[in-house]
């Protein structure tokens, strides 16, 4: 099991060492990505392209694999939307927030899934971005903002639903956003969007997380979405400008479930639990008053070797979620936390029946999740 690096080698310390490299006056370039005097920079996020799985694979992806180097980490969970926080603030989840793909926000008896900033689980799906605001929930100032205050022009390049979603304005707000409906449109739209003078672009691409969850990583369609991404890469560093660089990365790897446990099908885990968060490889419990030792206690009986299962500030003192919490933070973290150490899953069949399905997922700290490819292009 990993530790992510924060401040050393993580994905939260990416975009502070881009705009150092960019010249933004108070950020440090702590990955070294030596950048001085470039001025346009393309940062291509790539849901679910874990290091491991992309060294195992570089046949599909030969582009990719010219640039292969050391890595960085995520954060916990390795998540998309702990990960995306990261990337977008500069900060470990235990400052912006996201800590977790599902997570308790005060006044409500389900979690928020941040993802589509609603309340998760039977009832009716509340759109919470007037109660729970997203720049209020997220309010540190972004690293695309920083960027912009400072005259870079930022652009951002993605899905549609990613424009005004509640995960953009907490975390990704800043700059202009420009809609890509293809493969081919991300990549034309992001080589378009170089052409300013002190540029730094942002593009998205989510498909090889979503073939990986639903096939599975191993799975040959998982491969031929590699292949599509190793395409849009090269067409990007080809139509950079003189003096461009691309720095492809990720957000998480992915691991192929074995076993698992339903919860929903043992009542007994469910006693003193108030609300189930997280996902299947990293499990936040939110007790009853009072019973937070009793859940962990029997949580750690009933799981086994296979599983990790600790208290909230133990993993608070050991910095998992970065070395500083604010108070917010704090809240939103499970009083009982569970994660899967091998390939294991803590599915919910009844709640989640649709996550429960699916093949391939993340959130734990094994190397498969933890680890992200850093890698550079320049023009």
């Amino acid at each position: 099991m990993l530790t992510p690096r924060y401040g050393e080698r993580s994905l939260a310390d990416l975009m502070p060492s881009v705009l150092a490299g960019l010249g933004v006056p108070g950020e440090r370039d702590v990955l070294g990505l030596d950048l001085a005097g470039v001025r346009q920079v393309c940062v291509l996020l790539v849901d679910g392209l874990g290091a491991l799985l992309l060294r195992a694979h570089q046949a599909a992806a030969p582009f990719l694999s010219t640039a292969l180097g050391p890595q960085i980490t995520a954060g916990f969970p390795s998540t998309t939307a702990a990960s995306l926080g990261s990337l977008g603030t500069g900060l470990p989840p235990g400052e912006h927030g996201l800590v977790g793909y599902l997570l308790a926000v005060d006044g409500y008896d389900r979690p928020m899934n941040p993802l589509l900033w609603r309340l998760h689980g039977p009832g009716d799906h509340v759109d919470l971005v007037k109660t729970v605001v997203p720049e209020v929930f997220q309010p540190a100032p972004t690293t695309f903002e920083r960027a912009v205050a400072d005259g870079i022009e930022v652009v951002r390049v993605g899905p549609r639903y990613q424009q005004k979603s509640g995960l953009t304005r907490a975390v990704l707000r800043g700059g202009d956003f420009r809609p890509a409906v293809s493969y081919g449109d991300l990549a034309a739209e992001t080589i378009a969007a170089m052409a300013g003078d002190r540029t730094l672009v942002y593009a998205y691409h989510g498909d090889l997380d979503l073939t990986g969850h639903v096939r599975g990583p191993s799975s040959a369609g998982w491969r031929a979405e590699l292949a599509h991404v190793d395409q849009i890469a090269r067409d990007i560093a080809e139509g950079l400008p003189p003096g461009g660089v691309l720095i492809v990365t990720a957000d998480h790897g992915m691991v192929e479930v074995g076993s698992s446990i339903d919860i929903d099908a043992d009542a007994e885990l469910q006693d003193g639990v108030r609300i189930i968060g997280g996902e299947p490889r990293a499990r936040h419990l939110y007790a009853e008053d009072g019973a937070a030792q009793d859940v962990y206690d029997l949580w750690r009986e009933r799981l086994g070797d296979e599983y990790g299962v600790y208290r909230k500030a133990e993993l608070v003192e050991d910095g998992w979620f970065g070395p500083t919490i604010t108070s917010a933070s704090y809240d939103r973290i499970g009083d009982v936390i569970a994660i899967a150490l091998t390939d294991g899953a803590l599915f919910r069949s009844g709640a989640e029946p649709m996550q429960s399905s699916l093949k391939g997922h993340h959130g734990s700290l094994t190397e498969d999740e933890l680890l992200v490819p850093l890698l550079v292009f320049r023009r």
